[in-house]
């Protein structure tokens, strides 16, 4: 499936719109405060990219869902909640193209 930020493929043609699809995922478990601001950030950036490859297969699966063979137009959205937790929402347009 191919996926992009952009709202067309080069070298592909749309042939038919299928909908908007999102994928959306929350980190399962708490980020280590620890008593280092370099541990900390490590942290957040594992949540992150955990939590983040989590959303986009849910996105792909909703997209096959809809018989779609690409998304365009993706956009992610990541936020740290206050209570320390990693959510990431991506959202895009299923398409068919050829």
């Amino acid at each position: 499936m191919v996926l992009t930020t952009t709202n067309s493929i080069e070298g592909f043609k749309i042939t038919d719109y299928k909908g908007i699809v999102t994928g959306v995922a929350i980190f399962e478990g708490k980020i280590n405060m620890g008593f280092s601001v370099a541990k900390y950030y490590k942290s957040v950036q594992e949540s992150i990219d955990k939590t983040k490859e989590i959303a986009f297969q849910r996105l792909r699966d909703n997209a096959q869902q809809l018989k779609a063979n690409a998304i365009v137009g993706i956009k992610i959205e990541i936020e740290l909640t206050t209570s320390n937790y990693a959510m990431v929402s991506v959202t895009g347009t299923a398409v068919s193209v050829a």
